[in-house]
């Protein structure tokens, strides 16, 4: 006889409907049984009992009955459950603290995630906003965003797909974007972008002056935001049609105000005070409307439906299309909105970016809460045999088994309420640290979003806090509860250790993961790199760097800039000082295209091709294994070439001084240097070709030792000298690179502050239960020392409850923290070896941790006196 069916028909069938009902369904199935098999009348048994499932045959719910007085029931629940919180101070302390440190991470990370995944979200388009992506194919592929400036014009015209398309002028550092603007007596210094005319028509940045139409359709114009507005006019409200004059080391003219747009907001990851149009850069740069070049960024908007798979199959080889010298790269689309959170590749596949922070820290955040709702499951349960009289009367006077489970989810609830309260009251108190550490503006306000958001995780913590528990304890017969013959079954005391494995597991990996990120951190730092980043500090030169953009093609250098180098280098306190185009640490040109004598015709290959200027080698104190420096007296320029020993490696060159390659119409090598570790050890040493060529508007000054603050305030006196109005950013070049791990500093910090939480979370709830295991075996204890027993015998005796599970979490940790410490460290080409003892170490910090968390109440309970013990019922 099929027992579910029928057991589901007695829990919802009225009882004065139950027999008659219940009975015709059993003959029925009998009947079914013979002619059709067991089988078919089961399944037929179930299908007419859930047709049965009508309200007038629904039993009412006791919740509903008339008789129910549902506020004195809640008052006196809350009232109980204050009444058990106060009796039982030691345990409501602990829980508070675990679930308010729970909820406090759970809710700054959350704030955290809700900014990084805001970013670029605002945009009235986004869905069909999507940036042009370039692939460049090599010995890898590598993933760029420039793209020509002709390809925003092309899109439109010859795809259907596009809607509209603008370009903006890319980043590079030596396409400057700062300069100086002035109206009037006033100057400020500005960052502005070059963009086509349907900029605010792609972008949903807000206008508030001017008509988007015809806002950059002028090259004479410029848009600025209301920021700068302010700044420069007194009446920023009026500020159309007024003329701001603008300096920019490339050129400087007058442009007339044809809107003002709002500030940006704190979600765009575009950032720029003032635009004007693309126009300006294509009159001043003669290479800019070339096929070749590469100075811009191009987005689309597509039209509704469009299909994008098929536009990126038509988009893929359009630059071949256009010049058959471009085959090498192949365009592709991705939406604009994921470029921030999705935004790097590995040989042009997507691979993760700051979403991979996103969601480890997610889950962070969510184990931690689990740890501290494992605190609560754990001591609610072990606080059950205080309960048993409590439970065992309540069921004798007609309480029902709902009933009870509404009181213990009531006293979940409770401690959930209170403790988010105490976690909101930490957030406030943290948040502007935080905001401080992350550099974001991270900030809990009552909005509906965080109202529900917060409260529907409180909700879901109380729930899984005080499910179990619940449930375990109105489970409890009240015969067997008042005649004191209910003991803890196997299965509640192997639940109970199984959640102490769980939290002290997630401390063994969290106390891996602490030592594996702060050692790589350390190894990055103390490396030998092949030169010496110390004493050297870079900053941008903001000024013209000859007379017009290609004057030094034509022989025209600058004096002004040769004047100001020389000066520098004068200063007693300088030992160097050079330039460069980009940055040596992460902003290093390729170069490809390149042919040498016994090349594979078949095959491509890129270099990292850093354009220097002289003294370079010289102010980093890279080694050199042969040939020479670049030297002003040797009037080496583009033609002259060094190369690392990895390039020489790969052209399988023998005494490569005084040969030359094919490069830019032919180049003389006139050094080889050591290899060295530039840029960020996550990438492998690449072959490398340095070119000579002084117009690099990156400065690297080398300062003896000692004199830093002078060096600087004497260098920054004869900048100003020359850039009267210019800002002088100065960084030192250490402090560049450790700038490149942030993301893994940030990590390693953060990753401390939460190991210290659930540490301290798991080691509160050990003592907690540490505390009830103590008292219910006092008496125990007071026989075993009336035996002999020693205070040792009796710790050592109490401990070894606890030290189990401990000892069998700490072989389920380590193999998930070594895969996971692994999985990490594979980002980086340079990584330290993963040692034995990091592993031994956390496991012994996790028995040290777990013993010093029982120790007090064990040595306590081992010290009190036998009669207490003997004396106890």
């Amino acid at each position: 006889m099929p027992g579910f069916p029928l057991k589901l028909l007695r829990w919802f069938c009225k009882p004065e409907y139950l027999p008659d009902i219940e009975g015709d369904l059993i003959q029925l199935y009998y009947r079914r049984a013979e002619n059709m098999g067991r089988r078919r009348a089961h399944l037929l048994l179930m299908r007419d009992i859930l047709l049965l499932c009508r309200p007038g045959l629904i039993r009412s719910s006791e919740l509903f009955r008339p008789n129910q007085n549902i506020a004195a029931m809640l008052k006196h629940n809350l009232t109980v459950s204050f009444r058990s919180f106060a009796r039982h101070k030691t345990t409501f302390a602990i829980n508070v603290i675990g679930l308010s440190s729970g909820l406090m991470c759970v809710l700054l990370i959350g704030l955290w995630v809700q900014c990084e995944l805001a970013v670029d979200q605002f945009h009235k388009h986004g869905s069909r906003l999507y940036q042009v992506m370039n692939n460049l194919q090599s010995q890898n592929t590598l993933t760029l965003d420039i793209t020509p400036v002709p390809l925003a014009a092309a899109l439109v015209a010859e795809f259907p797909e596009v809607e509209r398309a603008v370009s903006t002028n890319n980043f590079f550092s030596w396409e400057t974007r700062d300069g100086i603007l002035s109206a009037g007596d006033v100057s400020i210094q500005g960052t502005g972008w070059h963009a086509g005319p349907d900029f605010f028509k792609v972008f949903s940045f807000r206008l508030l002056q001017g008509n988007e139409n015809r806002v950059l359709t002028d090259k004479n114009s410029i848009v600025i935001s209301e920021e700068v507005a302010r700044k420069l006019f007194p009446d920023s409200r009026n500020a159309i049609g007024k003329s701001i004059y603008w300096k920019h080391p490339l050129f400087e003219g007058t442009f007339l105000v044809s809107g003002v747009f709002e500030n940006l907001p704190a979600a765009s990851s575009a950032k720029f005070d003032f635009l004007i149009s693309m126009e300006v850069l294509l009159d001043h740069d003669r290479y800019a409307a070339k096929w070749t070049g590469d100075y811009a960024q191009t987005f689309v908007l597509l039209k509704e439906g469009a299909d994008v798979a098929q536009f990126d199959k038509k988009l893929k080889g359009f630059l071949k299309s256009k010049d058959p010298g471009l085959d090498k790269f192949s365009l592709f689309s991705q939406p604009y909105g994921s470029r921030y959170l999705h935004g790097n590749y590995v040989n042009g596949t997507p691979s993760g970016g700051r979403i991979d922070n996103v969601r480890l820290f997610s889950v962070l955040g969510l184990f931690i809460l689990l740890v501290a709702c494992v605190n609560f499951i754990n001591l609610s349960t072990a606080e059950g045999s205080l309960r048993m009289k409590e439970i065992g009367v309540k069921k004798t006077m007609g309480a029902s088994q709902w009933l009870m489970v509404h009181r213990f989810f009531v006293e979940s609830l409770v401690m959930t309420l209170i403790s988010a309260v105490v976690a909101l009251i930490l957030v406030v108190l943290i948040t502007p640290r935080l905001n401080d550490f992350l550099d974001r503006d991270l900030l809990l306000k009552v909005e509906p979003v965080h109202i529900i958001g917060f409260g529907g995780v409180v909700l879901l913590t109380a729930i899984i806090a005080g499910a179990y528990p619940a449930i375990h304890l109105s489970r409890f017969k009240p015969v067997a509860v008042l005649k004191g013959r209910l003991a803890e079954s196997r299965g509640q005391w192997t639940f109970r250790r199984s959640l102490v494995v769980f939290q002290f597991a997630l401390v063994v990996i969290f106390l891996v993961a602490i030592q594996v990120i702060h050692r790589q951190i350390e190894f990055t730092q103390k490396k030998d790199l092949g030169y010496n980043r110390y004493n050297i500090i870079s900053f941008p030169w903001k000024g013209e760097l000859y007379n017009n953009w290609n004057g030094l093609r034509e022989g025209k250098n600058n004096q002004n800039f040769d004047s100001f180098m020389s000066q520098v280098r004068g200063l007693p306190s300088v030992l160097h000082a050079t330039n460069l185009l980009g940055n040596i640490l992460d902003n290093i040109p390729g170069q490809s295209g390149i042919t040498w004598s016994g090349l594979d015709s078949e095959r491509a290959y890129e270099f990292q091709s850093p354009v220097v200027g002289f003294d370079f080698i010289e102010t980093l104190g890279i080694e050199m294994r042969e040939g020479r420096t670049f030297a002003k007296e040797h009037h080496d320029d583009y033609s002259k070439i060094i190369l690392n020993e990895s390039a020489v490696k790969l052209m399988g060159l023998r005494d490569p001084v005084g040969k030359k390659i094919d490069m830019n119409g032919g180049s003389e090598i006139v050094g080889v240097v050591r290899d060295f570790h530039y840029g960020s050890l996550r990438d492998a040493v690449q072959p490398l070709i340095f070119r000579c060529d002084p117009t690099g508007r990156t400065i690297m000054v080398k300062i003896r030792p000692g004199q830093e603050q002078k060096a600087i305030a004497e260098i920054q006196k004869v900048y100003s000298t020359f850039l009267p109005g210019y800002s002088f950013d100065a960084t030192f070049m250490d402090d560049d690179y450790l700038a490149l791990y942030a993301p893994e500093t940030s990590m390693a910090s953060l990753s401390k502050y939460l190991s210290v939480v659930a540490i301290i979370i798991s080691c509160l709830g050990l003592f907690g239960l540490a505390a009830f295991a103590a008292d219910r075996r006092m008496k125990e204890i007071s026989i075993r020392k009336v035996f002999g027993s020693t205070s040792a015998d009796v710790v050592r005796v109490l401990s070894r409850e606890f030290t189990v599970p401990v000892l069998v979490a700490i072989p389920i940790g380590l193999p998930i923290s070594f895969f996971l410490a692994k999985e990490w460290l594979s980002g980086f080409a340079e990584r330290i070896d993963l040692a034995w003892w990091y592993f031994a170490l956390a496991a012994i910090i996790a028995l040290v941790v777990s013993w010093s968390a029982v120790a007090l109440k064990t040595l306590k309970a081992a010290r009190a006196s036998v009669l207490r013990g003997l004396r106890e019922e």
